[in-house]
């Protein structure tokens, strides 16, 4: 069994408005920081005047690899209140895994067709519960924002649809949003759409489901599908996210 790191560091493109602080604390410091602890202690009952070091991080829970959960698409999902990450079912966040390979769909949406004809290619059938990941090959330009953005293959609203309707609960991405391309959209605000922005994550509006987003590493997978996802969100109390350790499992055959 091989697992395959498919994740970035929860630093890794923190762009506005996702952004990123870390404070370390020193293990000297740490010393200091911990003699409130223990009445009349000093620094120097620690080995080398040291005690432990640690650091202080403030983000959003959409830094890094993460779960959208329902409840950042909108208040309410299929009539209901959506749930937030730590109320969704952590069946969907382990599974089967399929890598549809779109890098040659750079800028551009993918379509109903394009799913279609890259399952035929992979011989697959999506099952209920498969977990799909889309590889774009945009996470090598994570250091630069403009090729990151601009290279993003994005999911038309129909082929997510078409996803959803195999019983898919979670679509992963190397990206840095499951939605119809950045291009798309700035058609769209230029043509006067009034629903041109992140029409994809509004979906889940009406279709209860979770998106992973800002993977990476998916060419290391050494198959289309044979291999498991692990993918558990952190347990946010009414977050709209979750940060994840994405792997994938890849057992001999």
């Amino acid at each position: 069994m091989k697992i395959i790191d498919i994740g970035v560091p929860l630093d890794a493109a923190p762009y506005p408005p996702w952004n990123y602080r870390f404070k370390r604390v020193s293990h000297e410091e740490g010393a200091r920081a911990m003699l409130r602890l223990f009445k009349g202690s000093d620094v120097g009952d620690y080995p080398e005047s040291m005690a432990l070091g640690w650091e202080t991080i403030t983000l959003t829970g959409h830094a890094g690899n993460h779960i959208d959960a329902p409840w950042h698409f909108g208040p309410l999902c299929e009539g209901k209140p959506a749930r937030t990450i730590d109320q969704i079912s952590l069946e969907w966040c382990y599974g089967d895994g399929v890598r549809l390979d779109f890098r040659h769909r750079q800028g551009e949406d993918i379509s109903v067709e394009d799913l279609k004809g890259e399952l035929a290619r992979i011989e697959y059938t999506l099952k209920p519960l498969d977990i799909v990941l889309l590889w774009t090959g945009s996470d090598q330009y994570l250091d630069n924002v403009d090729d990151y953005v601009r290279r993003q293959a994005g999911l038309s609203v129909a082929g997510q649809n078409y996803i959803l309707d195999q019983g898919v609960k979670l679509i992963g991405i190397d990206a840095i949003a499951m939605d119809v391309s950045f291009a798309t959209m700035a058609r769209g605000l230029r043509e006067g759409q009034h629903d041109a922005l992140f029409p994809a994550h509004f979906v889940g509006r009406k279709r209860e489901h979770i998106h992973m987003e800002k993977l990476a590493n998916l060419g290391a997978i050494p198959r289309p599908f044979n291999f498991k996802v692990s993918a558990l969100p952190i347990k946010i109390t009414g977050g709209s996210a979750g940060w994840v350790r994405p792997v994938a499992i890849v057992e001999d055959e």
